[in-house]
């Protein structure tokens, strides 16, 4: 049976942009990097205060990269998603979708490289 989650993977073309955003966007911390067996290049990261990483993989072997519209997407809690999306502007990403008033607080969207779209929620109301 399975005992928990460990990491969710996505394939990338530009493994330092795609690294880059992670970090400098989001505030994930980089945990290790290393090749696998068969040649993949492989960055994980995490989130502060989560136990689950993402693998950033760039294995151009396997073809390019095609992500499909709405296909997948990664979503994390944010505090003040007012100011997150001006430090995530100031670097060059601007909300795509956004924020919208849930029965729990609110939501965005915001593109990582290469079109993976990143869900940003804000839990309670704001006065």
């Amino acid at each position: 049976m399975v005992k928990k989650l460990l990491h969710t993977r996505y394939r990338v073309h530009d493994l330092e942009e795609t690294v880059s955003f992670y970090k400098d966007v989001l505030g994930l911390e980089e945990l290790r990097r290393q090749t696998s067996g068969r040649g993949s290049q492989l960055v994980f990261l995490r989130a502060p205060g989560s136990e689950e990483e993402i693998e950033i993989c760039k294995f151009d072997e396997s073809g390019p990269v095609t992500v499909g519209p709405d296909l997948t997407h990664l979503a994390f809690e944010v505090d003040d998603l007012d100011k997150f999306a001006k430090h995530a502007a100031t670097k060059g990403y601007p909300l795509s979708d956004g924020p919208h008033a849930t029965g729990t607080g609110r939501i965005a969207f915001i593109d990582a490289p290469e079109g993976y779209e990143i869900e940003l929620i804000e839990r309670g109301s704001r006065s």
